[in-house]
């Protein structure tokens, strides 16, 4: 008798791993390990997948048969099972959740199509493209022999990143491996496929994107399965894509927050890329214009080597860095500190203009004025109703005015009475894209205005012309010869963040904006409205990201920080949380912070706390195996509310 061991979809802790039934004869030649199945599981047919296949089982009674096989297509591949069981252990998760984003859901016209093969493989790539890093040619040698090499590459001002990373894949490709590019949006894959096109032979990759159909999507992930496509690129659900004979991992701008997931058991593509790489024995490139600290601790641990160009090559790419806060400035100008504009952005971009190149202006958040405060004493101003913030609207009100709106739930505030000094006046306290866009109107007369944002629209180029670019974080266009200058705004919102990764994150934002600019020697500058001796400026002002990631490393180390240490977050009521501590047995060395009021989000009902556990990351395996053991035994019980637990959380205020 053959045996199916089939992972089953259902959501219940306890039950967290492969069930047995039997195979009938009529389904015997179409199952095959990795193959979607129908299964009668506690009186109701759900769906599976067949984990193995094998001849005996340990179960003393009669097996139950599979009730329906749609298809022998086998989606899941054994290196794709085994990298689900380590992410979900990883992340106190269960195979099941991981299942849900590793697997599109199934399409029966794209099953009946072939999947078309490339002709011939590709030769190696000319390594000039990475000449300007002393390692890159090697480490294009080493992926065309298939030996697993590991770097952490910051890109130079300037760089086409996107050939860059084709050029990584051709050199695997041409030595018979598969590849596996994740970037963070959709933006940055259309740069990335366009340069696939032009350097990889056709049908050699295909891409997988949230935003295509569920047919399309379901085709080209059947083209990686099949072996058809060995290079795939795509956003964060292609981290589990079926490469076959993987050489080669690759996560752009890990510290983009679109990297991790927010669905259970909530992975971050870098962290499961370089779980994969480990698994696999491949090679894995962890890239961005700036680096994170946890890309320091790959480099710092000798887990992964740097991939950086020497002082000659980037002060021959990089744009001259100004801040606004330096001694000359302020002698100069004694409203640099304070204005939103002060005199020397405000020449830098009437320069850039008049020499016929656009402008880029960063903002860091979106919207008219998204956010209000107290005039008086400043502090954040709150509906009355539901306690949202307070914003406002580009759109006036029916009066022709822009009256202040609750963001949460819609209601005007036509007064506003400070529960803490009793103010009654308001001030913007971040100004958005669409309202920069009108300052930068009136300031420069006649000059073309473009937003790129979210509000307005994400722009992918601009032309060369003259023009005022006003973006937010991300949604920067790519300049057709690069912008001539660029002004990033409102520093303090993202440096004054009660965040752990305020740093770190605002200077990746810097940095990915001011790539877009033109070389000092072409005349490209930078001007940054922020205090020249901040860390993050400096670091900025002498394009030096890997000493600000190692610094913040450090920093984390001494104060007992992720990715030193591995934290876990539990959200819940007070009485969910007492209960899952009480069975929890966490290792000896973790250490309980809280409990915290949880932020309160839109919809939500009833007091929340939140708890922090945090333990060396030797523990974190031990960590993650207890939580998912107290998650089991409540799931078990039917315990009525839910602790949400998260492993190696982005956000921890």
């Amino acid at each position: 008798m053959q045996v199916a061991r089939v992972v089953v979809d259902v959501p219940l802790a306890h039950l967290d791993r492969p069930f047995d039934y039997a195979v009938p004869e009529k389904f015997a030649g179409t199952v095959q390990a990795g193959c979607r199945v129908r299964v009668r599981f506690r009186g109701r047919l759900v769906d599976g997948v067949v984990w193995e296949l094998a001849d005996t089982t340990e179960f003393a009674g009669a097996l139950q048969p599979l009730s329906h096989v749609p298809s022998g297509e086998p989606v899941l591949t054994p290196q794709v099972a085994r990298l689900v069981r380590a992410v979900a252990d990883r992340y106190a998760g269960t195979a099941s959740d991981v299942l849900r984003l590793a697997l599109p859901p199934r399409r029966a016209a794209a099953e009946k199509r072939e999947s078309p093969t490339p002709e011939a493989l590709p030769a190696v790539p000319d390594p000039a493209g990475f000449a300007r890093y002393p390692a890159g040619p090697a480490l294009l040698g080493a992926l065309a022999e298939g030996r697993p090499a590991r770097a952490v590459w910051t890109a130079l001002p300037g760089e086409d990143w996107p050939s860059r990373l084709v050029e990584l894949c051709r050199a695997a490709l041409s030595g018979r491996r598969g590849s596996l590019v994740v970037v963070p949006d959709g933006k940055d894959l259309d740069r990335l496929t366009a340069a696939a096109e032009r350097l990889l032979p056709e049908h050699s990759f295909t891409v997988l994107r949230a935003d295509d159909s569920p047919e399309k999507r379901y085709r080209r992930f059947l083209a990686a399965s099949r072996g058809a496509a060995q290079v795939v690129l795509g956003t964060r659900a292609a981290m589990f894509a079926p490469v076959r004979d993987l050489g080669l991992v690759v996560v752009w701008d890990d510290g983009d927050d679109l990297h991790s997931d927010e669905h259970a058991p909530y992975p971050h593509a870098r962290d499961v890329l370089v779980q994969r790489a480990w698994l696999d024995s491949c090679a894995a490139v962890v890239a961005g214009t700036s680096r994170t600290a946890e890309a320091a601790l790959l480099v710092e641990s000798g887990w992964a080597h740097e991939l950086v160009a020497d002082r000659a090559a980037l002060r021959a790419a990089a744009p001259r860095v100004q801040a606004l806060g330096e001694d000359f400035e302020l002698a100069r100008d004694a409203a640099a500190r304070t204005a939103r504009l002060p005199s020397l952005a405000f020449d830098t971009a009437r320069s850039a203009l008049a020499a016929g190149t656009p402008v880029l202006v960063q903002v860091p958040r979106r919207g008219y004025v998204p956010s209000l405060s107290c005039a008086r004493c400043r502090a954040p101003a709150r509906c009355p109703h539901c306690a949202g913030p307070l914003g406002i609207s580009p759109r006036p009100g029916p009066g022709g005015g822009r009256i202040p709106a609750c963001r949460w739930c819609a209601r005007p505030a036509a007064t506003f009475d400070c529960p803490h000094c009793h103010g009654t006046k308001l001030r913007a306290a971040v100004v958005g894209e669409s309202r920069t866009a009108e300052e930068l109107a009136r300031a420069f007369p006649g000059t073309t205005v473009r937003t790129s944002g979210s509000t307005s629209g994400v722009l992918a180029t601009v032309p060369a012309g003259p023009a005022l670019v006003v973006a937010t974080p991300g949604a920067e266009p790519v300049a057709d010869g690069g912008y001539g200058a660029a002004l990033l705004l409102d520093s303090w919102a993202l440096l004054g963040r009660a965040d752990l990764r305020a740093g770190e994150e605002t200077l990746r934002r810097w940095t990915n904006a001011a790539a877009l600019v033109r070389p000092a020697p072409a005349g490209g500058r930078v001007i940054v409205a922020a205090d020249a001796a901040h860390p993050v400026v400096q670091a900025l002002v002498r394009w030096d990201p890997a000493w600000l990631a190692a610094r913040e490393l450090a920093d984390r180390r001494e104060l007992g920080f992720p990715p030193v240490t591995r934290m876990a977050s539990l959200a819940g009521s007070p009485a969910a949380l007492a209960e899952f501590l009480a069975a929890a047995r966490l290792p000896a060395d973790a250490d309980l912070l809280g409990p915290v009021p949880e932020r309160p989000r839109p919809g939500q009902e009833g007091e929340r706390e939140r708890y922090l556990v945090r333990v060396p990351r030797a523990e974190g395996a031990a960590l993650a195996h207890a939580l998912a053991e107290v998650q089991g035994v409540r799931s078990a019980k039917k315990a009525p509310e839910h602790v949400r637990v998260q492993l190696d959380p982005l956000d921890l205020v």
